[in-house]
């Protein structure tokens, strides 16, 4: 699974948030928090709050907050707002590409593999990664030494 720097950024950006409760936050202090470009990052918010994760408020005590709770907020979520679907081949949906012959199976790999990332990222809420409290499952694969290799 390869993750884009946009990716990154959003959900970094989005576990700021998390964090900083209900108050705004300026991409400015977001920026340098997570040591992100601004100007980059101003574009990735803007995606996000076209997808209705987040709010901007505008003036002096103006920033950025979640749209809703950290908690009904998935990494999925996010990604979706940032790069689209989460798994794909050449641009396509894995049900919308085919193979023949001897690499005709690979399509249901492509969807397994979707699947399994799915069951991860939309179990996966900003509070729980702005908190440290991931579910047990996330925990124990991340624990198994064979997961870092």
């Amino acid at each position: 699974m390869r993750l884009s720097a946009r990716v990154d950024y959003a959900l970094r950006a989005a576990a700021e948030l998390a964090a900083a409760g209900a108050g705004p936050t300026t991409v400015g202090e977001l920026a340098k928090e997570q040591d992100m470009p601004p100007k980059y990052l101003e574009n990735i918010l803007l995606q996000m709050r076209r997808a209705g994760l987040v709010r901007g408020q505008r003036g002096p005590e103006g920033g950025y907050v979640l749209a809703r709770p950290a908690a009904e907020i998935s990494l999925a979520d996010v990604i979706r707002a940032v790069d689209g679907p989460l798994a794909n081949v050449r641009g396509e949906r894995p049900e919308h590409v085919g193979y023949r012959g001897p690499a005709e199976s690979l399509q249901q790999v492509w969807i397994a593999l979707r699947a399994t990332e799915r069951a991860i990222l939309e179990e996966v809420t900003l509070e729980q990664v702005a908190t440290g409290a991931l579910p047990e499952r996330v925990r124990q694969l991340a624990a198994d030494p064979a997961a870092w290799d």
